[in-house]
């Protein structure tokens, strides 16, 4: 089956350090391939608290938008779990420049070596865990190095718009058809994150069949993403549902 569980939907540091919502990211799961995506804080933890419960030894693959502790806190423990403590060298890694190298990479040394490969995410670059082909589609206008991601596999194409501030960029890159959208707050934010006045933009522009909105601040905790969501369905005429933590969506062809 193909699926995409969202182990937590938190969004800005009040949320995440409060757990105000879940902070474990998005196993996407496309033709046998599994994908964690952005492991933040409790990844380890939601996966075996699923129901049903996810084994990160299944992963075949983790990737990284950008190295925020809110995306990327998780990671080394989760790669320790893919690889069963580093006993099996097995799976990929995809990640930013940044969250590898300079004065403040995220991604310990000793634990590179347990993975199978490793590669460094650029814009525009094309990179295959499994069955899965992943783009990166852009790089966004964050306070990190950070790229939006494009899935291919198991029949489906399915983009995910990790934090940034609005472009006109991003209305272009990310046609799929289901799109993840991270939105921050139900107002416009000076932190270099979606709005939903920016997922509105976003949505009309790219029409996917199905529209997903995770990374919740407190504006939108507020507001009631469910809510929110319902409200854009009828106002933009397509699907668009507010993820929930631990939340499983089946992506049918």
């Amino acid at each position: 089956m193909n699926f995409i569980k969202f182990l937590g939907t938190a969004g800005a540091r009040v949320v995440v350090a409060r757990q105000l919502r879940a902070s474990g990211g998005i196993w996407l799961s496309l033709g046998g391939t599994n994908i964690l995506i952005d492991p933040g804080p409790g990844s380890l933890v939601h996966c075996f608290k699923s129901r049903p419960k996810l084994d990160p030894a299944t992963l075949d693959g983790l990737v990284l938008s950008h190295k925020h502790l809110d995306h990327a806190a998780d990671i080394n423990v989760m790669m320790e779990a893919m690889t069963v403590g580093g006993k099996e060298r097995r799976g990929v890694v995809l990640a930013p420049g940044d969250a590898l190298s300079g004065g403040d990479p995220v991604i310990y040394k000793y634990v590179r070596g347990y993975v199978g490969r490793i590669e460094r995410l650029r814009e525009k670059g094309k990179y295959r865990i499994g069955g899965v082909e992943i783009t990166a589609a852009l790089k966004h206008r964050h306070g990190v190095e950070t790229y939006g991601l494009i899935f291919k596999g198991g029949g489906q194409k399915i983009a995910y718009i990790a934090d940034s501030k609005f472009f006109p960029e991003l209305a272009k890159r990310y046609k799929a058809d289901i799109v993840i959208i991270s939105v921050l707050s139900t107002v416009p934010t000076p932190f270099d994150h979606l709005s939903l006045g920016d997922a509105k933009t976003i949505i009309r522009a790219l029409k996917p069949r199905t529209t997903l909105l995770t990374h919740f601040g407190l504006w939108m905790i507020r507001a009631k993403p469910w809510l929110v969501a319902e409200e854009l369905s009828r106002e933009l005429k397509t699907r668009v549902i507010a993820a929930s933590d631990g939340m499983t969506f089946k992506v049918k062809s």
